[in-house]
């Protein structure tokens, strides 16, 4: 049976030192995972984790040229480390948890701050604040094979080569195995799915013609520049 429509091709990752890609299905999001970003956001303390999604259309493979979004102000950025799930499950045990990993990378969660503290205020759903066009910049994933599991290590940011956010992997509220097996409880995780795992504090605006460069010890780097909204 064909399809009523030409299909498209599946978002994807390039992976450091290999021809092939990852193909990506999903984009899970941690909220609030490292104390000092909480504090700012208005939280405190080892709160329960919660999750939000981004479209897999999202992505901005490689970084490069991210343009300025519609509808907003007040357009941030967030440092994370991303992980890359190949193994799918639900109910897995933290301590199996880095079995069903294939590697990470530097990633970026844009989100247009106004839209998501307007949803917040109006007990709406975030998804015009955090799912839009380019809203997932990402740099090639490094595979565990190679790096293994990072569990600390810095993670940094400069906004036209001032650092804007430091801080190490280690202080993460939830681990990367805590999360994964946190949101297996709640979704059968599949291969392909991503994870995005947490922003320490510094966040803040960005405006067009700012250069943002991203990375995290041993996973790599991740460079974005700002464009004007198309």
């Amino acid at each position: 049976m064909g399809y009523a429509i030409s299909l498209w091709a599946p978002p994807a990752l390039p992976i450091a030192g290999s021809s092939e890609s990852f193909p990506v299905r999903r984009i899970f999001c941690v909220g609030r995972n490292y104390a000092e970003h909480q504090k700012e956001m208005g939280g405190d303390g080892r709160e329960q984790p919660f999750f939000f999604l981004k479209s897999a259309h999202s992505l901005v493979p490689g970084g490069g040229i991210v343009h300025y979004p519609a509808k907003t102000s007040n357009y941030h950025y967030e440092t994370e480390m991303v992980v890359a799930i190949a193994k799918g499950g639900h109910r897995i045990d933290a301590r199996k948890a880095n079995d069903h990993v294939f590697g990470y990378a530097v990633g970026l969660d844009m989100t247009r701050r106004d839209l998501q503290q307007w949803g917040k205020d109006h007990g709406r759903p975030w998804d015009f604040g955090k799912n839009f066009d380019e809203a997932a910049p990402c740099g090639a994933l490094a595979t565990a094979n190679r790096i293994g599991h990072p569990a600390k290590g810095a993670l940094w940011l400069r906004v036209n080569g001032k650092q804007r956010q430091r801080a190490d992997l280690a202080e993460m509220i939830w681990s990367v195995p805590e999360q994964i097996a946190y949101l297996s409880e709640f979704y059968t995780l599949e291969p392909g799915d991503l994870i995005y795992s947490g922003t320490p504090a510094g966040v803040g605006p960005v405006k067009p013609g700012d250069e943002l460069h991203a990375g995290i010890d041993a996973v790599g780097e991740l460079k974005a520049t700002i464009a004007p909204a198309l």
